[in-house]
Order: C-alpha cells, then sequence, then structure tokens
C-alpha cells in the first residue's frame, strides 16, 4: 500500500490512499469460495456449482463489498502510518477503481498542536464569600414571603398586592395570539409582564376597570409583537394583601425543623446557604480560571468542531425555548444567533482541547469516588437520589459526561496551584447575582 499526504490548509489534510489489485483481488477470492461452498444455485447441487457461475451471479456485489472494507481499514491503517488525528469524517472523493488496484484521496482536519503558555503568568481572581447573620435574616424574610397567604381588601391596589383580573389586548383594534386572559393571578411589583402593565394597575379597586397603552419591548420574545404599541383593557376582580406566616414551630415544621425553635431553624437555613455559596464559588471559580487559560492561549482550531459544537448549543437553546413555551421556529433564521453561537463554540472547543493537553501532560485522573460525590451532590436535589444515582450508573455513556466533569475540576485545581491567585471577597447577594436575599 502506497500513503502519500499533501497539506491543504492549516488543519485539513489530503490522503492519497493506493491499494495493489491482488490484495482486493485475492479476498474477493475467498469470499466467493466460501459463498460457493454455502449458496443453493438452480441447476447445481448445493456446494457443486462452479466457481465461475458463482463469480458471474456475486462477483460485482462481493467486489464492492471488499472494496468498501479495504477502503475503511487502509484508511486506518495510513491514518497510524502517518501519525495523523482526524477531528472529521473524511471526505473520500470518487475512487479509481478499474480492475488494476484501488485509488482514492480522504479529505479531513487533523487535531491541533497545543503550546499552552506559561501558566504561572495567569493572573486569576478567587472570588470568597462568608454567609454573615444579617443574609441569614433576609433569607429567612424570603422564606416568610414564599410561605405568605392572602386575604382580599376593600381598597386601593397597591405595590405587593395580588390582583386577580381579566384582560385583553388589541394591536390595531385586532386581537392578537396569546393578548387575552381570565382569571389571572398577578403580583404588582413582580415584573412579569411588559413595562407599564403592572404599574398601570396599582391604586384601583376590586371592580374598576383599566384601559393601558402600552409598547411592547424592541427585544420581546415573539417576533411579531416586537416594538409594537398595544392597547389593554383590564378589569380587576379582586385585591388581595400578603399576610406572613409567624415564626413558630408550625413554620419551622414546614420546612423540616422538627425541634431546636428558631436557632434550629436558623441553622439549617445557614447550612443550606453555605452549600450554594460553596457550589456557586466552585462553578464561578472555574469560569474565571478557565477565562484566563482561554485569553492567554490562542490556537487553529478544527472548524468541522467548532461547527458541531455550535449544532449543540444551538439544539440546547431551541430545547430550553421550548420548555419556556417559547416557538422556536422564531429562533432557526436568527443570524445574530448564530453568530452567538459560533463564538462560544470556538471557545468552547480550544478550551477542552486545552483540558486535554494538561490532563495528558500533567497526567491528572479522576477517582470512581470522585465521580460518585458529583453524582450524589446532583441527586441531592431530587425527591429520589437512589433512583438518579442508579440511573448514571446504568449507562456507560452518562459516567462518562461525569468523568469529564470531574477531570475538568481537578485541572481548574491544578492551575489554581500554579497561576498568580488574589482573593476577592463578595456578599452573599453579590455573589448569588443579586436577588436571593434582596427585599423586593
Amino acid at each position: 500500500m502506497q500513503v502519500s499526504v499533501e497539506n491543504t490548509g492549516p488543519l485539513e489534510r489530503k490522503l492519497r490512499v493506493e491499494v495493489p489489485e491482488e490484495k482486493i483481488a485475492s479476498e474477493v477470492q475467498n469470499r466467493l469460495q466460501s459463498i460457493s461452498r454455502t449458496t443453493r444455485i438452480q441447476g447445481f447441487r448445493p456446494g457443486k456449482a462452479p466457481l465461475k457461475v458463482v463469480e458471474k451471479r456475486f462477483g460485482s456485489k462481493v467486489r464492492k463489498e471488499v472494496i468498501g472494507e479495504v477502503v475503511q481499514s487502509s484508511f486506518y491503517e495510513a491514518l497510524a502510518r502517518e501519525k495523523l488525528r482526524p477531528a472529521s469524517q473524511p471526505a473520500i472523493d470518487p475512487m479509481d477503481e478499474t480492475g488494476n488496484g484501488l485509488v482514492y484521496t480522504a479529505t479531513f482536519e487533523i487535531y491541533p498542536e497545543v503550546n499552552l503558555s506559561s501558566v504561572e503568568e495567569l493572573d486569576i481572581e478567587k472570588p470568597v464569600c462568608t454567609v454573615t447573620d444579617e443574609d441569614v435574616d433576609k433569607m429567612i424574610e424570603i422564606i416568610r414571603k414564599q410561605q405568605r397567604t392572602f386575604k382580599p381588601v376593600d381598597r386601593k391596589s397597591r405595590k405587593g398586592d395580588f390582583l386577580t383580573i381579566d384582560f385583553k389586548g388589541m394591536i390595531d383594534d385586532k386581537e392578537f395570539e396569546g393578548g387575552e386572559g381570565r382569571d389571572f393571578r398577578l403580583e404588582l411589583g413582580s415584573g412579569r409582564l411588559i413595562v407599564g402593565f403592572e404599574e398601570g394597575l396599582i391604586g384601583f379597586r376590586a371592580g374598576d376597570e383599566v384601559t393601558l397603552d402600552l409598547n411592547f419591548p424592541d427585544d420581546y420574545h415573539k417576533r411579531e409583537l416586537k416594538g409594537k404599541p398595544v392597547k389593554f383593557t383590564v378589569n380587576i376582580k379582586e385585591v388581595s394583601e400578603a399576610e406572613l406566616p409567624e415564626l413558630n414551630d408550625g413554620l419551622f415544621a414546614s420546612m423540616g425543623v422538627k425541634e431546636g425553635g428558631l436557632e434550629a431553624f436558623k441553622s439549617e437555613v445557614r447550612r443550606n446557604m453555605e452549600r450554594e455559596v460553596e457550589q456557586t464559588l466552585l462553578n464561578r471559580s472555574k469560569n474565571v480560571v478557565l477565562d484566563a487559560l482561554y485569553a492567554a492561549n490562542k490556537i487553529e482550531l478544527p472548524g468541522s468542531l467548532i461547527k458541531n459544537e455550535a449544532q449543540r448549543l444551538q439544539q440546547q437553546y431551541h430545547t430550553q425555548m421550548q420548555m419556556r413555551g417559547v416557538d422556536i421556529d422564531e429562533h432557526q433564521h436568527d443570524e445574530s444567533e448564530a453568530e452567538a453561537f459560533l463564538a462560544q463554540a470556538e471557545k468552547n472547543v480550544a478550551l477542552q482541547l486545552m483540558i486535554a493537553d494538561i490532563v495528558k501532560s500533567q497526567q491528572i485522573k479522576v477517582e470512581p469516588s470522585q465521580i460518585r460525590s458529583i453524582i450524589e451532590k446532583v441527586a441531592q436535589s431530587y425527591d429520589d437520589p437512589n433512583e438518579v444515582i442508579n440511573w448514571y450508573y446504568s449507562d456507560r455513556n452518562r459516567l462518562v459526561e461525569v468523568e469529564a466533569i470531574a477531570l475538568e475540576d481537578e485541572v481548574v485545581k491544578w492551575l489554581q496551584t500554579q497561576a498568580r491567585v488574589t482573593e476577592k471577597q463578595f456578599s452573599f447577594d453579590e455573589l448569588m447575582n443579586k436577588g436571593q436575599t434582596e427585599s423586593t
């Protein structure tokens, strides 16, 4: 077998392979002889048909099968001989196969060489956070709000009240899909609806009818409504105000604290907050470290890997939109969306290659116990943790995905020991994206 390689781009290679006719003919003859011993051909006893007859009937099909297998086996043999690592499926050009051997070309991209800059030169900020007594008190108020009840009131509505309303929207005096609702429950100040809707319902009583002249925002998720003026007619059927529960044993028990009173309840709230902080610090630290690694290293990337990753990200995004009730057809042809996926895909692919290089060069490994720990942490948030754990361990591919996460975590830890690290203090609200304990 003769092999030659042509560089047709920074990472693109064209492999030319020549396979001698003897190798193909020999395999074809072996298979035809095997067929002749087992195949029944009319006019001959089983296994007694002459080889010429068998060849006439099955020769073309058998040769085609052999050619296909020879292409596959010779391609991988050629890769090994030339020490090439393909990053994409090869494009096999039309083969020259005229009975005098086989000649074909395979075009594909290879993985790049990764030469990382000195990790000791990386500057990394490590986020740190301590849960304070004030944070715990504010979180308890959030919990009380989550457990609140509502009672109808005979007064004008104000921020924080719940309204029961019927509404109908009109654009250019015409109804539109999703513009009408009955017995709709709305918290004034929640920010669920477009700007001006909730604000426009403050200061009214049950039984009032309100007309709102508003505009859909320019970035509204439904394309046909973006920036459109709309008129809503709203009938207020009920105004209710919130009543917060007392901090007593009944509330504590409903949150899983059966004894120990307020102090035990505060301790449980603190433990939950500290678990959230720990996970968020890990995630943010990982992002900071990987961002620094990506910024400090530029490598040539196979376009096929970027394309595949962009398609995965786009599909993931559309799935999330579907779960939120958004019609994905509105997003499929958005050019800005496609560009955003390509940028993120490029970063993901680059980091995957860099992480793989560090894992290999530093001989980083993960133990089964580390994989188990990650799975158990995920399972904690489900009603039946054991069922989730068994789900992961029932499929080797799922374990491989978790192993990749564990390896990434180990790479981040290693980078933190090598780089220049400075700590940055965050409050609980800053770390948790300003919302968990901020009052509304």
